[in-house]
């Protein structure tokens, strides 16, 4: 597709060509992130003030911004240097004063000349008893009355850049939004009752009271529509792009999944089966599967993963299952392993780590499909890795693999099928602009025999308490985990750090009974220390957040977290999720330091009182909001600047409808319709879909 549309040049032309604005302060707006016309259009005002004309300022509740007409009166020039300079005027009912600090009587005399008429806007306020307008915000002639709105916009300002430079950039850059085809289904445009593109940027930066401020203003939900419209056809694009490419169709026979169920000491259930049938389904169908599996913690990922895998092994293909880190890599494999065995498949890990010949042995058995189910870290990504036949490729904890590296790994194989996994429950509105390109599976029961973990709140000051409590616990066999926050003691945060508690509790507990794992050592001592614990070695384990996911010792009953409230709640979740694996009874306790503040309080009871992630992540969402949830930098989330992924989640969802039955029916988007959405994607700077769009 050829560049950008003309019509749409005006609006991506250099901010200078903007009434009002030199270099200083096109540089200075870069600063909110506006760099073209476009972006103030969609910089929309934050609140406003009332300046509707009154009559008299008597009667009004002060302090207050009101708008009057007045007669000056005399002037008094201040009688000390550094003085006020005041000026007497008179509206229809009473007199008052408008001061100037620093003020030039020549000036003064020329703005507002004694005996003549003028409309006064700013805020008044008594002094002594006298009402004063300090530096009036308007001084108007009548005849200039209609220039001054009656409910004046304010927008997001920035150091360098005036509310009065800011208003008539974005004057000037309305006068250059064209008016654009319908990009919106009639249908909805009719239901909704919302204006058209030009209409709404209009309303929207003209508001007339409060109200028109609401995210449910009618301009203000059209606006944010476009931008979840654009942000879900460049998801529905990519979809449409990987649905191009033939999938190879896979279906097992189901004889190694009988036999892998028959040796399971439980039941699966029925989330578990559900998501095994949803993903047996795409897996034999011709398209490629891209599904995501969530689940919350302990919902019973792993068996399901193990499953899909046997699939491609019973088609007689190759499976690789891929983690973030080596620790959860290494994890995998101490899960999946008697999984294996029990149904003679063979399985290896592949990491950084392996080196010369053990290396060249275990890609050889790839090569020649020895080796069938392959579980590793990204160093799979590398080129000397090829496999036989690789028919299926999972990929756990997604967020530290973006889009393009699911496309990588498709590279691998000829349209293989991936299956992204995470243990972060997610809410249904981030889980559609994240994922929105990919098919759902929930994993929302729990597997019997998890018992449910009480969680406690404590202060930091029972610390003594607390140690006993373990003290007692350890010689009954049990084992803990205890998180530190940080683990350089920074002088600037006084902060107990891993290896203080650590020395600490070994005084305690005794030489040998604790462990240690933070992010500063090397990989082997980390998985010596972590391998120590697993055997029971060690009864206490002092760790950062290094062990939250996917960590798995069924022995460990207790998790202390210190300074609780500095983590986020889906975190704090997380780190629970490590206990409660066995069939002891299993506490979590927060650890605080008093006084507690309102957030952090909502967020631990939050966390006492539910154990439901999704509930949690609803929460968490709500407080902190989508772009702390996921950490925007990292995320990919797009950053959108009228919408509100919180509050308009139902938009969302019609957005991604609507995006996938657009490309349904006009794949090309080649219809008028078709042609606005194109222009659309121009608009919201969504290049990655314009270069998705096939060229003829």
């Amino acid at each position: 597709m050829s560049g950008r549309p003309e019509v749409l040049f005006p609006l991506f032309g250099a901010m200078t060509e903007l009434d009002g604005i030199g270099p200083k302060t096109a540089k200075a707006l870069e600063h909110i992130d506006i760099h073209a016309p476009r972006d103030l259009l969609f910089a929309l005002p934050v609140s406003g003030v009332d300046r509707a004309l009154r009559s008299t300022i008597r009667g009004a509740d002060l302090p207050n911004v009101l708008t009057v007409e007045v007669t000056i009166g005399q002037h008094r020039a201040p009688r000390t240097r550094g003085g006020a300079y005041r000026i007497v005027v008179e509206d229809a009912e009473t007199s008052f004063q408008i001061v100037f600090f620093r003020g030039r009587a020549d000036y003064l005399t020329k703005l507002l000349p004694t005996g003549q008429r003028r409309i006064v806007s700013g805020k008044v306020e008594l002094f002594d008893g006298v009402a004063q307008m300090v530096h009036p915000d308007h001084v108007l002639r009548a005849d200039e009355a209609d220039t001054l709105p009656a409910f004046e916009p304010v927008y997001p300002l920035t150091a360098g850049v005036t509310l009065r430079t800011m208003t008539r950039a974005i004057a000037g850059a309305l006068t250059r939004a064209p008016d654009l085809p319908e990009w919106i289904d009639p249908g909805l445009l009719a239901r909704e009752a919302w204006p058209d593109w030009t209409a709404a940027l209009e309303a929207a930066h003209h508001p007339t009271g409060i109200r028109d401020l609401a995210p449910t203003a009618p301009a203000r939900t059209r606006l944010a529509y476009d931008e979840f419209l654009a942000h879900q056809l460049t998801l529905a694009l990519a979809r449409a792009r990987r649905r191009a490419v033939p999938g190879r169709p896979t279906r097992g026979d189901g004889t190694l999944r009988a036999q892998a169920l028959l040796a399971l000491p439980y039941q699966p259930t029925g989330a578990q089966r559900r998501a095994v049938d949803e993903i047996a389904a795409d897996m034999a169908g011709p398209e490629r599967m891209n599904r995501l599996l969530q689940g919350d913690v302990g919902a019973g990922k792993t068996l399901v993963a193990f499953l899909a895998l046997l699939i491609a092994v019973e088609a007689g293909g190759q499976g690789v299952m891929m983690a973030p880190t080596e620790i959860l890599a290494r994890q995998h494999l101490e899960g999946l392993r008697p999984l294996a065995e029990s149904v003679g498949v063979t399985l290896d890990i592949l990491t950084g780590r392996d080196k010369g010949a053990d290396r060249r042995t275990k890609l050889a058995a790839l090569a020649e499909g020895r080796l069938q189910i392959l579980v590793g870290t990204h160093a799979v990504f590398q080129q000397d890795v090829v496999f036989r036949d690789l028919r299926l490729a999972i990929i756990d904890e997604q967020h530290r693999f973006g889009v393009r590296q699911r496309l990588e790994l498709g590279k691998k194989g000829e349209s293989v099928d991936v299956l992204v996994m995470t243990a972060t429950p997610i809410p249904r509105s981030l889980a559609l602009t994240q994922y929105g390109d990919m098919e759902v599976s929930v994993l929302d029961e729990k597997p019997p025999g998890r018992t449910p973990v009480k969680t406690a709140l404590m202060s930091v000051e029972r610390m003594d308490e607390i140690v006993a409590h373990l003290r007692r616990a350890v010689a009954e066999g049990r084992q803990a985990y205890w998180v530190c926050p940080l683990v350089e003691e920074s002088e600037a945060v006084d902060l107990t750090a891993a290896e203080e508690r650590f020395r600490h509790l070994r005084a305690a507990l005794g030489e040998g009974r604790v462990g240690l794992v933070h992010g500063q050592m090397p990989p082997a001592e980390k998985d010596r220390a972590m391998a120590r614990f697993v055997a029971g070695e060690t009864s206490v384990l002092v760790a950062t957040t290094v062990i939250e996911v996917g960590v798995n010792v069924p022995n460990a009953s207790i998790m202390v977290i210190e300074r609780a409230e500095w983590f986020g709640l889906a975190q704090l979740h997380q780190l629970r999720g490590r206990v409660g694996r066995g069939s002891a009874a299993s506490t979590c306790l927060l650890l605080y330091q008093p006084p507690l503040g309102e957030t952090a309080t909502e967020r631990l009871t939050t966390l006492r009182e539910t154990e439901d992630g999704f509930r949690i992540a609803e929460v968490d969402l709500q407080m902190r909001g989508a772009g702390d949830l996921i950490g925007t930098a990292q995320s990919g989330l797009p950053r959108f600047r009228i919408a509100d992924l919180e509050g308009q989640a139902a938009l969302m969802a019609i957005a991604q409808t609507d995006a996938r039955k657009l490309l349904a029916d006009d794949p090309k988007l080649e219809t008028p319709r078709g042609k606005a959405a194109r222009l659309l994607l121009w608009l919201m700077r969504q290049d990655e879909a314009i270069r998705l769009i096939h060229v003829g």
